[in-house]
């Protein structure tokens, strides 16, 4: 299986994946790109990086991540050392018992997460230069967190609604200061 290399600045990337058990695995390079990606169906992977290598920088890209579905994994990593300018990254998650992990190069970049459903888990690193907003809105009981926003200053926003019945939550925001973990 060859994965997805797109390559490009101002690009449309529109995945429509429909189904169960389906696998999808690709690196993004280049600024300005639009992506669109939509998971229905339960068991399902996908694995994307943008900029992994630190070649091009991954500024200005605005993502957004619809899934429906239960049990499914996935991974979006956005740049490497602060290129993440201006990123603007939306994740829709209806299901439960999914996994969410996702590191961002951040440098006045947005992370959006709205997830209804049980026994999710979201495990985020937002690290870089400056200015990184997170917000989680989450439904559904049984949630397991791990969030760590730890940008080289002190201008990081950080909102979360969490609306469960039980489960963990690990909340680090560190601008350089004493080390900490979970």
């Amino acid at each position: 299986m060859t994965a997805l290399d797109l390559d490009g600045t101002s690009l449309t990337l529109d995945i429509n994946q429909i189904g169960n058990n389906n696998i999808y695995r690709g690196d993004i390079l280049g600024n300005s790109n639009t992506v669109f990606m939509e998971f229905d169906g339960d068991s399902n992977s996908f694995t994307i990086q943008v900029d992994p290598t630190n070649t091009y920088s991954a500024d200005s890209g605005n993502y957004y991540v619809d899934v429906t579905g239960s049990s499914n994994s996935m991974t979006l990593n956005v740049g490497t050392a602060a290129l993440s300018d201006t990123l603007d990254l939306d994740w829709i998650i209806n299901g439960s018992s999914n996994s969410i992990t996702s590191s961002i190069d951040i440098d006045q970049a947005t992370n959006y997460m709205d997830i209804d459903g049980s026994n999710n888990t979201v495990t985020y690193d937002g690290d870089g230069a400056a200015t990184g907003y997170f917000y989680l809105d989450q439904t559904g009981s049984s949630r397991t967190f791990n969030i760590q926003q730890q940008s080289t200053s002190a201008q990081d926003w950080l909102k979360i609604i969490s609306t469960s019945s039980n489960g963990t939550m690990c909340v680090i925001q560190n601008d350089q200061g004493t080390s900490t973990s979970c």
